[in-house]
């Protein structure tokens, strides 16, 4: 009979309320990232060709999530190379998120981007739509060319960043006192007042 009286002690006492506030705490399993990389860098290949490097302080992914997605908090940096492992273009951002489903980007805080001829872009937020082979943003930016600085708010690409139109344009500065106009068929600039 004592043993029972202790057995029965043990069951109401084994979740105490204080034990029970502790397990509600315990976050549930898809809020939780099936994947933690620290430091990370990986190296992605086309038909075994070495195309792009992503370095990355932290890399986390949340498949159990809805919408599945990967984040990079802490920033993240890529390169795109040709086939003698030049780099092409690259891309870097303090804060990195990606939706899988939706197969789009967003990019935030000190967004610098330079695409294959040179041209350096630098924002504050910038999104990629995979889907739809377009970058945008609706922030301010500041593109340097070779003999030119190009500011404005709101910006539109491709994804190579090659062909792009300035929504709000605030200002194109020559870099060289003497430069003539570049030939249309060179600039592939748009500019636009919306």
């Amino acid at each position: 009979m004592a043993s029972n009286l202790m057995l029965l002690a043990i069951v109401l006492f084994a979740c105490s309320p204080a034990e029970q506030a502790t397990q509600d705490q315990v976050p549930l399993r898809d809020s939780l990232p099936v994947l933690v990389g620290d430091t990370v860098t990986t190296l992605i290949s086309d038909s075994g060709i070495t195309r792009y490097r992503i370095e990355t302080t932290q890399w986390l992914v949340f498949d159990k999530k809805e919408p599945t997605y990967q984040e990079f908090p802490k920033g993240i940096y890529l390169e795109q190379f040709d086939e003698a492992l030049t780099v092409q273009a690259s891309l870097k951002a303090d804060y990195a998120y990606y939706n899988e489903p939706d197969q789009h980007w967003t990019l935030r805080g000190n967004v610098h981007a330079m695409n294959r001829k040179g041209e350096h872009f630098d924002t504050q937020e910038l999104k990629w739509d995979q889907k739809t082979h377009r970058v945008y943003s609706d922030s301010a930016i500041h593109i340097t060319r070779e003999k030119s600085i190009i500011e404005g708010v709101g910006f539109e690409s491709n994804e190579e960043m090659s062909k792009y139109t300035i929504m709000h344009p605030t200002g194109v500065f020559p870099i060289d006192d003497e430069e003539e106009a570049q030939p249309a068929e060179e600039s592939k600039l748009k500019i636009a007042n919306i």
